[in-house]
């Protein structure tokens, strides 16, 4: 199962007069991940590199930021992989200290920085969450808004026409349960949209 981080956790190495100050933190995608490192550049504008990498499915990525190729940005993905970690960006705002490193030394501290602030950081299990929409007609709403609420599901948006439909989304483990218990409850008048085009119905 994969992990993502509860909140950011920090560390920082000085390596040979080199700072490395490592975050870890949880993101939603490639987007936020830059967004990140710009307000990191931002804060640090003496700063030689601001090196990150984001493990996040299809948006995975890595950055070296004009340290020697693969010396930063791939260790760090690397760390994040061996972790077992999805939506977690971690950056490396490095200050140069007037000593070189070299090519293993870089990777060294980028990767050390990296699992230092891991070891910080509070996992929480990842828990694909799946998005359900219905209609109802309008004297079952408050019936359809008591079960989504029982369930802990989280209300995303409620419209009113010839019908009430409900948009929610819960964790996926938990909507076969409460699918079930709707339909039981909903006498043959519930109907269930798919949640991808129910938007454009």
């Amino acid at each position: 199962m994969p992990f993502s981080l509860a909140s950011p956790a920090h560390h920082e190495l000085i390596i040979k007069k080199s700072r490395f100050i490592a975050c870890v933190e949880p993101v939603t995608g490639r987007e936020q991940a830059q967004l990140r490192v710009a307000q990191l550049k931002a804060q640090h504008p003496d700063a030689a590199h601001v090196c990150w990498a984001l493990l996040a499915g299809g948006q995975s990525a890595a950055n070296d930021d004009g340290e020697p190729g693969g010396t930063a940005g791939r260790p760090m993905l690397d760390v994040l992989r061996h972790q077992d970690l999805q939506g977690v960006l971690a950056t490396v705002v490095r200050y140069f200290g007037g000593i070189k490193l070299g090519a293993g030394g870089l990777a060294r501290a980028y990767t050390d920085a990296v699992a230092q602030a891991l070891l910080a950081a509070e996992k929480i299990p990842v828990v694909k969450r799946i998005h359900l929409a219905c209609s109802v007609p309008y004297a079952l709403e408050g019936l359809v808004r008591r079960e989504v609420e029982l369930a802990l599901a989280e209300l995303l948006e409620v419209e009113h026409g010839s019908v009430v439909t409900l948009r929610f989304a819960l964790p996926q483990p938990q909507a076969p349960h409460l699918m079930q218990r709707l339909g039981d409850s909903g006498r043959g008048q519930l109907v269930w949209l798919d949640a991808d085009n129910a938007a454009h119905a």
